[in-house]
């Protein structure tokens, strides 16, 4: 008998969407939560690289930052719309008001982390276009500009802090009361 965990069935569009700052796991999260549903992973971020054939931190260089939010508004409704399994969007895809919309009556699960576990996971020192100055001091403003942002947008949250993967994908499953099978 399988003991694989079970997502509710019945709705459309992704069985979670997963949202919050860079460096907080989402991707790491996203593919562990999807091995366990047996169901596909999603990165919108990984999207928008394969469609534009370079790496964000190139798009943000050559193009600016407003042309990447137009790319990433783009890959979130597309991938809402027609993705099944869990869906990861980058940091800041929620600052967009008809992405905050389009995520509305979706299972939106936002991880937290403060900015010490930032530092200690990413060294605040990785190729991230929107920490190139003063990272750690960048990264409590978008903090500041977004969790509100985050929290508006998510059905549960759940802190990241000092936990591994594994405890994080358990904490989002018992957030979002899923079931064993």
């Amino acid at each position: 008998m399988s003991t694989a965990p079970v997502a509710p069935t019945g709705s459309t569009g992704p069985a979670v969407v997963l949202v919050g700052p860079m460096g907080v796991g989402k991707s790491t999260v996203g593919a562990l939560l999807a091995e366990r549903l047996g169901r596909p992973y999603r990165d919108t971020d990984d999207d928008i690289v394969a469609e534009q054939g370079r790496a964000i931190a190139d798009i943000f260089v050559d193009a600016g930052e407003a042309a990447f939010r137009a790319l990433e508004k783009r890959a979130v409704a597309a991938a809402l719309a027609a993705h099944t399994g869990v869906l990861a969007l980058g940091g800041g895809a929620v600052l967009d008001a008809d992405t905050r919309a389009l995520l509305a009556g979706h299972r939106v699960v936002y991880l937290s982390m403060d900015a010490e576990e930032a530092a200690r996971r990413t060294g605040l020192n990785a190729a991230r276009p929107l920490l190139a100055i003063n990272p750690r001091k960048r990264w409590r403003e978008l903090m500041e500009a977004r969790r509100h942002l985050y929290e508006e947008v998510a059905t549960a949250v759940v802190a990241t802090d000092g936990r591994t993967p594994e405890e994080v994908a358990r904490a989002v499953f018992d957030a979002l009361e899923w079931k064993e099978a």
